[in-house]
């Protein structure tokens, strides 16, 4: 696989999103979570991203064991920042000081590492001054548990004022053919501070693959189905832009979910997709977009037909959608 430089780090051009191997998307099985990682190293992929929300806590000790022989080969990405409840609806956010401190030991402890790679903050507390989380933050690459750190969904002024603290190396936000908001400038002012950019659910949460036709082809405990634009009059128009980029997909001679990948590492050399999957056919396919070339034309024509703006509803339910791009 080729590389990219994201920010300071040296990674494969397309990373692991590991979310969906212990919650989410329905039911998972961690011996074939652990295959599809150990094959992603196979293949060239260094990056691996988790969080310690997800499961909660599970999905950080099962990347932890799927590394555990091979810690050199990845570079290891969590987060911290949101926290859950009793209720798994339950959200709240926290970026106090002494909150990062305590999440950083739990997942050291979790991972079964001694340091983290890239450290982000996963949502921005408007109640915490960014200063006071960046500086906790700091103070970890310090004390060398955590080499780089990062953010996601932090808007603009907000990137700025923590990059004042201490260097940003990457910035994790949704972007793909159905959600473009970092082209409103999110993306100019990484650029200006050689802030890398990795882009979380590339695929648009499996949409774009041209897999899910119906509703019901999600579980029962599938948390898309609470997701605005797999429901109602929203599915309906997001299939009709599928299919033009499908239609596109079988011209070039790939899959739909190839395309879409390949269009987002089109998009920039600072730009890491970190698709996720929990099953080996889909990993070597997400894998094969790098071999998908895009030309200027393919890349005017897909403009044309998957235009900015046309995916039908919010990416996230209405009590989410006040902690995006803060």
């Amino acid at each position: 696989m080729k590389h990219r430089k994201l920010g300071a780090l040296d990674v494969g051009a397309i990373g692991l999103g590991c979310m969906g191997m212990s919650e989410f998307y329905g039911k998972g099985d961690d011996a074939e979570s652990i295959a599809v990682i150990h094959r992603a190293l196979e293949l060239g992929v260094t990056l691996l991203d988790t969080s310690d929300m997800y499961g909660p806590h599970t999905n950080e000790i099962l990347v932890g064991k799927a590394i555990k022989d091979r810690r050199d080969r990845v570079v290891l990405a969590t987060k911290f920042g949101i926290q859950r409840g009793p209720n798994p609806q339950d959200r709240g956010i926290n970026g106090k000081p002494e909150y990062v401190r305590g999440a950083c030991d739990a997942s050291l402890q979790r991972l079964g590492v001694d340091h983290i790679d890239l450290y982000y903050q996963h949502r921005v507390d408007a109640s915490t001054p960014i200063e006071d989380t960046i500086g906790a933050m700091a103070d970890l690459v310090k004390a060398g548990k955590v080499r780089y750190l990062g953010m996601s969904e932090a808007g603009p002024d907000t990137l700025r004022r923590a990059y004042k603290v201490h260097p940003i190396n990457a910035l994790q936000t949704e972007y793909s053919l159905w959600t473009r908001d970092p082209e409103d400038g999110i993306l100019a002012v990484c650029r200006e501070l050689g802030i890398g950019f990795v882009a979380y659910s590339p695929l648009g949460r499996g949409f774009l693959t041209g897999q899910i036709k119906k509703f019901d082809d999600l579980a029962p405990d599938d948390f898309r189905r609470h997701n605005p634009r797999f429901q109602g009059a929203n599915f309906a128009k997001n299939l009709q832009l599928v299919a033009r980029v499908t239609e596109l997909a079988t011209q070039k001679g790939c899959t739909p979910g190839q395309l879409a990948l390949a269009w987002v590492t089109a998009q920039g050399d600072d730009i890491v997709p970190i698709p996720g999957t929990k099953r080996l056919r889909y990993l070597e396919e997400n894998l094969g977009a790098e071999r998908v070339a895009l030309t200027k034309q393919d890349l005017a024509t897909i403009e044309e037909l998957a235009p900015k703006g046309s995916t039908a509803g919010p990416r996230y339910p209405e009590a989410a959608m006040g902690s995006l791009n803060r």
